[in-house]
């Protein structure tokens, strides 16, 4: 394919070393190791205090997000490790140039975070009735370092999937769907949350699926990694650092606060009927909003 030719030189170093079985022993030593060292992190917080350690599992605290976000440099880290060791080449080869990286994450960051702006500027209007703010001026002074640990978490994960799985696919593939699809197969896979409704869990995953699908489009496109992770960036400082849900799973760092919708009887549907409707409006709308994200992203890379 043409517009993904830039793809060839990016996993041009793979080519060192393209057989599966390094692949799979790859893959399964860097969750090894990110495993490994989550373990440590875990054995060094039980000297902390109970409530933040609790606020780490949950991320309901700014200290507790900051600090399970800051974790994924061990993934960061398994990841270099692996590939400096196993295949035998640098990091920066997961990230493809440097310059064009840094200038891609930049201009894409910034781009996709004003369609998010756009989206919410236009009709339809929600109500923010019940909203609470949740401390807007440290919101205001954390967010500098609430952005560097999302550019970490966010990293991370294209590091492994976007750069490492996909490089390393289209170096032993030539067939676009391979290295297009396995990765984000993982990837979504990795987004599973057991312990959600049925079709709350596979709505995410089916989400996942499509996003992982419009990161690589764009590190394809490129030939770098930094629109994919402007991309990614973009989409979860909007989801993290904006609204949350009071009590709910990584609300630390939200600026304004909403009663969960079963709290406050605002759902029409019971939960019963909630969980039989497949697809629910919300995916249909979280997909559109993506595609409107991922087409701003395209704009941004265009040469």
């Amino acid at each position: 394919m043409t517009a993904y030719h830039p793809h060839h030189g990016y996993s041009a170093a793979a080519r060192l070393t393209p057989d599966l079985p390094r692949l799979a022993l790859g893959f399964v030593l860097i969750e090894v190791g990110y495993k490994l060292g989550l373990n440590l992190l875990d054995a060094v917080l039980v000297s902390a205090p109970d409530g933040f350690v609790d606020s780490y599992y949950s991320g309901t605290t700014r200290g507790g997000l900051l600090l399970q976000l800051f974790a994924f440099s061990l993934l960061i880290l398994s990841v270099i490790t692996v590939t400096r060791k196993l295949h035998f080449r640098s990091a920066v080869s997961l990230i493809g140039p440097p310059n064009q990286a840094w200038n891609d994450l930049r201009q894409v960051t910034l781009a996709c975070l004003g369609g998010f702006l756009l989206i919410e500027l236009l009709p339809p209007y929600y109500s923010y009735a019940g909203g609470v703010w949740n401390m807007p001026l440290a919101w205001l002074t954390t967010l500098p370092l609430a952005m560097i640990a999302l550019l970490i978490q966010t990293g991370a994960e294209e590091l492994l999937y976007r750069g490492y799985l996909q490089q390393q696919l289209a170096a032993r593939f030539r067939a676009t769907w391979v290295w297009m699809l396995v990765p984000n197969l993982l990837f979504a896979a990795a987004h599973w949350q057991p312990h959600a409704a049925s079709n709350e869990a596979w709505e995410y995953v089916i989400w996942a699926f499509f996003f992982g699908l419009a990161a690589s489009d764009l590190t394809a496109r490129s030939g770098a990694l930094g629109a994919a992770v402007g991309f990614h960036l973009a989409n979860n400082a909007f989801a993290f650092l904006i609204f949350g849900e009071m009590g709910s799973t990584d609300s630390g760092l939200a600026l304004m606060l909403f009663p969960a919708p079963e709290a406050t009887g605002d759902s029409l549907l019971p939960p019963s009927a909630q969980d039989a409707a497949f697809p629910s409006a919300r995916l249909i709308a979280e997909l559109l909003v993506m595609l409107i994200i991922w087409l701003s992203a395209r704009i941004a890379i265009r040469r």
